[in-house]
């Protein structure tokens, strides 16, 4: 499978459904699994991308309080989808609100998942966040391509 990968504006309908880019959708033929992300956006795999990140996620230990926090949060609100015809895919409520979704959301591809943003939240955080994108240089631990 292609990665996803890019930027696409979408938009959500009076019933919470968004439609996935048409590029986009052959990888999620077999089904999607949509669950809260982290910064207040939502995450989007193939339902085998989901079956490995949640399995490094077990792989974590039980002893660890930030683990299982974020194992619970992670599934707790985990839905499986499957696009309709149309391309399109329900958002649950849930993760409408929780995301802050209205009708403008944006749309990114992240190699083995997506992520949907509210498009006034993803603008602020590139705003906020440009600064580490363009200082990440000067992080030793960075693997240079050049």
């Amino acid at each position: 499978m292609e990665p996803f990968l890019g930027e696409h504006a979408v938009r959500l309908d009076d019933k919470g459904r968004l439609f996935l880019p048409s590029k986009w959708r052959p990888g999620f033929a077999e089904g999607l699994v949509i669950t809260k992300g982290q910064e207040r956006c939502l995450y989007v795999f193939t339902k085998n991308d989901f079956r490995l990140a949640s399995d490094e996620i077990d792989a974590a230990p039980i002893t660890s309080r930030r683990d299982r926090t974020y194992s619970r949060f992670f599934h707790s609100s985990a839905f499986d989808q499957s696009p309709d015809r149309q391309g399109r895919v329900l958002v649950p409520a849930t993760l409408r609100e929780y995301a802050s979704l209205n009708r403008d959301c944006t749309i990114l591809g992240l190699k083995r998942r997506l992520e949907i943003w509210d498009t006034a939240a993803w603008q602020s955080f590139q705003e906020a966040e440009e600064s580490s994108y363009s200082d990440r240089d000067d992080d030793p631990e960075v693997v240079r391509t050049t």
